[in-house]
């Protein structure tokens, strides 16, 4: 299992609807996963002064996260490996 990025700009965004698409992702991480591809939903970071939002997915490729991003209709810019530095 390799951790991936996905990066997007939201800006513009409400926080109301910022909430509603972090739960999107999280459902379609549930679903795939219930479906027999290996994913995982770890987390998300915003910055609102930039728009931007980065999060965190576990899977054996970036091709089930483009997946994943696209079953959900979430915006994305890029999908890159990257790594989980977590305390």
């Amino acid at each position: 299992m390799q951790v991936f990025m996905v990066e997007r700009d939201l800006s513009g965004i409400a926080m109301t609807d910022l909430s509603g698409l972090m739960a999107a992702a999280g459902r379609a991480a549930a679903r795939m996963h219930e479906a027999g591809d290996r994913v995982r939903y770890i987390r998300s970071v915003f910055v609102p002064g930039d728009g931007r939002c980065l999060c965190l997915f576990e899977a054996k490729t970036a091709e089930v996260i483009t997946e994943l991003n696209r079953s959900a209709h979430l915006p994305f810019e890029r999908i890159v490996p990257a790594m989980d530095l977590a305390p």
